[in-house]
């Protein structure tokens, strides 16, 4: 095949055809427990999650709220995928071994935020959110309190005991958020977040009737099972509220994953190496929400 800049374009919109079609098609599910933040800058400032804003009685003048001193920010990533096409595979014909690396990258860079939003989970126990504390903590100051987020105990459907010592204790203490005027926050968890290990208790605790055989089941049909392979932790599971407008985690999407190319005759890369490059580019980071619609367990005590 003669190289030319019509064989080229040729090529290189073949590719990209590929890319996108796999794009579409790949499997994506963050948006089950994230909310997408638009950013049009390097960084954006979340100091608004210090208030959860809820309308009261207006006697008076208006109650206004300050935002916290100290901030919380999340500065966006670059990301890439990049392929490297040989000049002698164009010039023998032989670009078929391309079009599945175009297919992965396409699949990788649909996921892109999956990978960013569990990564966030995964790391929940360890990483601050905009109060300062763990995202899954214990001592959340909530108007001059301590309040926790994270259990340990492992998830169990064996018994309605065992189930309320796990989910139950989680579904109580989330429901019990207070704001900092001491008003609930009326939390409704809709998610159980689950890895693969903990799929067929979790599903026993959503769609069951009875628990252990013989107990009944109050959870039934309280909440949806997500599964992700992509946690880290057998034991792990999380229970979260995602129907209001704030989720408890954050994909911030500065820049979204577009199929890029070089593919000048002329450039370094050709002229010294033979390689021509497509792939993908992305801007994008993750953040934690309002801990209040989220309760993790780590799953370590029986």
């Amino acid at each position: 095949m003669i190289v030319n800049a019509s064989t080229l374009k040729a090529i290189f919109v073949n590719l990209k055809v590929t890319f996108n079609n796999a794009f579409d098609a790949a499997p994506s599910q963050w948006q089950k427990i994230a909310m997408l933040v638009p950013s049009t800058a390097r960084s954006n400032d979340y100091k608004w999650l210090s208030t959860f804003p809820r309308m009261q009685k207006w006697i008076g003048e208006k109650a206004v709220k300050a935002l916290a001193a100290s901030g919380y920010s999340i500065t966006n990533d670059d990301w890439e995928a990049t392929v490297e096409v040989d000049r002698n595979d164009i010039d023998d014909d032989n670009l078929g071994i391309y079009a599945p690396q175009a297919q992965m990258a396409g699949f990788s860079a649909k996921q892109l935020p999956d990978e960013i939003v569990f990564e966030l989970v995964n790391k929940g126990f360890a990483s601050p959110c905009y109060d300062g504390q763990y995202f899954f903590d214990t001592d959340h100051p909530v108007a001059g309190q301590s309040v926790s987020n994270k259990g340990t105990k492992k998830l169990s459907a064996a018994s309605l005991d065992a189930a309320e010592a796990s989910l139950g204790v989680a579904f109580a203490a989330i429901e019990r958020f207070k704001d900092d005027e001491g008003r609930p926050l009326n939390i409704s968890p809709n998610v159980l977040l689950v890895p693969p290990t903990l799929r067929s208790v979790a599903t026993i605790l959503a769609t069951s009737d009875k628990l252990g055989g013989q107990d009944p089941n109050p959870f039934k049909g309280k909440f949806e099972v997500v599964v992700d392979a992509r946690l880290t932790s057998d034991t792990a599971w999380f229970l979260l509220d995602t129907t209001k407008p704030v989720k408890p985690f954050i994909y911030q999407e500065r820049k979204k994953p577009v199929f890029v190319q070089q593919t000048d005759p002329q450039a370094d890369g050709v002229f010294m190496r033979k390689k021509f490059l497509f792939g993908a580019e992305a801007r994008a980071a993750g953040g934690y929400g309002f801990w209040q619609l989220a309760y993790g367990s780590d799953g370590s005590v029986a």
